[in-house]
């Protein structure tokens, strides 16, 4: 925890009431509570970037030459001491924080559409179905119609 100067005097440091971590991709420091999960933090951090900064995927406890501690959505954020700081974790993978209908695309950008793939592998692989169907639906159309000479049989042999 961070420590501050007690106003009254009457001791030199007392534990602050609260948590910060930094947010990485504003550079932001942002405080909670003692016993907030992750996972509000989190969403808090990531509802309040810019359009277009990355998000945050999760937090971590990082201290120089310490390997980081990571915090689940459901774990509480604990501050480990002297040295440690509670940072978030950029999502890589997605990139930036978009919002539906805001981002207009850029003049001249095409909107990709993937091709289709149709080839002998796909094409071969209908026939075998329909071929097939057709089997099942000749194998069921002959039990049906031997049906009632199959029950004659049951019936004049008991």
């Amino acid at each position: 925890m961070a420590e501050v100067k007690d106003p009254s005097g009457t001791s030199d440091l007392v534990p602050s009431n609260f948590l910060e971590v930094t947010c990485k991709s504003s550079g932001i420091v942002r405080r909670f509570a003692p016993g907030t999960k992750a996972g509000f933090a989190i969403s808090l951090i990531n509802n309040k970037l810019d359009v277009g900064s990355p998000l945050a995927l999760y937090i971590e406890a990082a201290k120089f030459g310490e390997e980081p501690i990571s915090f689940g959505p459901s774990s509480i954020l604990v501050d480990y001491g002297n040295g440690w700081k509670l940072q978030t974790v950029l999502d890589s993978q997605q990139g930036t924080k978009k919002q539906e209908g805001l981002q207009e695309p850029k003049a001249g950008a095409k909107k990709q559409t993937p091709e289709p793939t149709i080839n002998f592998m796909y094409i071969s692989k209908i026939v075998f179905v329909f071929l097939f169907m057709f089997l099942l639906m000749g194998i069921f159309t002959l039990a049906l119609e031997n049906l009632p000479r199959l029950i004659l049989f049951i019936n004049s042999s008991t």
